[in-house]
């Protein structure tokens, strides 16, 4: 019989809220969901949806004025609720790395892209060698695609184009072989054949390191031929959650499926593309009920007034709709006509 293995990560209740001037915005609300050893989960929602925010909340990078509340985080079995910022710091960079949205800030313009490689090894692993460090620096810089490692280890930020510049924040991210990396949208800033080759190259070397991986991004194409799993983020909460082949086949949210046919799809004509309409509430001043229900075109009055709870339809596929069960609903994501 196999033995039951515990998650790598595992968050229960997390709220991260903001208390400002105006009022107190609550960018993370509620939010629970676990990740297996080697397991790749997708994070997806627009922008303000809580994404980076739930990110930044497990490793301690959320500052004054926010306040970090969760029943548990726990990481590999230390619950990092309880750590200190000392502590935090002995876990950020090694066993939990993270790559940042923009590869053209995310590097230091002044230092050397083997001085950038060094200063991770130089913290976590302090008993290597000079010697060691430097060919540790050639192989990582090879395992991103980067041609004349040894030369290119001299090199400065701005003679990378942005495409090697995010080849190395991921050799960065991996220097010290992290248990969890976590990336935030980190093809943004690149074009659409240089995503492919950044979202192979991630995929390929978690898996071969064993390392898990936690994908923010607002594009559900993305995640879809790169994740196990996916998580949907609205106003700070979690409104659908899956597998790949449930959430992107049988998406049972209208927020999924208006996130999904906002895609242009290959191979089929369309006179105009799909959109959601409206605009992300404002955070000072979210409706009651249903957060989504002012921008879902399967509202009714009951969304309004009833906050819909967390649904499970078998299999793990989790859906927060109040409609989402409704036998008589044919016409809503999910349900077969």
């Amino acid at each position: 019989m196999n033995e039951m293995r515990e998650p790598l990560l595992q968050i229960e209740n997390l709220s991260t809220h903001f208390h400002m001037f105006k009022g107190t915005v609550k960018a993370v609300d509620g939010v629970s969901f676990s990740l297996n050893q080697g397991e790749i989960l997708g994070v997806v929602g627009e922008s303000g949806s809580g994404k980076s925010v739930t990110s930044f909340s497990i490793i301690g990078l959320v500052d004054e004025p926010g306040e970090v509340k969760a029943d548990k985080i726990i990481f590999d079995g230390k619950d990092l609720t309880a750590l200190s910022e000392q502590d935090m710091m002995k876990i950020r960079g090694k066993d939990i790395s993270m790559i940042f949205q923009d590869p053209m800030t995310s590097l230091n313009p002044l230092y050397t892209i083997g001085k950038q490689l060094e200063e991770v090894l130089l913290l976590h692993d302090k008993q290597m060698s000079k010697e060691a460090r430097h060919a540790r620096c050639v192989e990582l810089l090879k395992m991103v695609g980067v041609p004349n490692a040894e030369e290119r280890l001299k090199a400065y930020p701005h003679q990378f184009s942005g495409g090697m510049r995010q080849r190395v924040i991921i050799a960065i991210a991996l220097a010290a072989n992290p248990k969890l990396v976590i990336a935030d949208e980190p093809t943004t800033a690149l074009d659409v054949t240089i995503q492919a080759q950044i979202l192979r190259l991630m995929k390929q070397l978690v898996r071969e390191q064993g390392s898990s991986l936690i994908l923010i991004t607002h594009d559900l194409a993305v995640v879809s031929e790169t994740v196990d799993r996916i998580i949907v983020m609205y106003c700070g909460k979690i409104v659908e959650e899956g597998t790949v082949d449930q959430v992107i086949h049988h998406p049972a949210h209208p927020y999924t499926k208006g996130l999904q046919d906002s895609v242009p799809k290959l191979r089929v004509q369309q006179a105009r593309l799909d959109y959601i309409p409206g605009m992300v509430p404002s955070m000072f001043d979210l409706p009651s009920g249903c957060l989504f229900a002012p921008r879902c075109k399967y509202c009714t009055p009951e969304c309004h007034r009833t906050f819909p709870e967390k649904h499970d339809l078998g299999g793990g596929h989790y859906v927060a709709c109040i409609h989402a069960l409704r036998d008589d609903e044919s016409s809503m994501p999910g349900r077969d006509a």
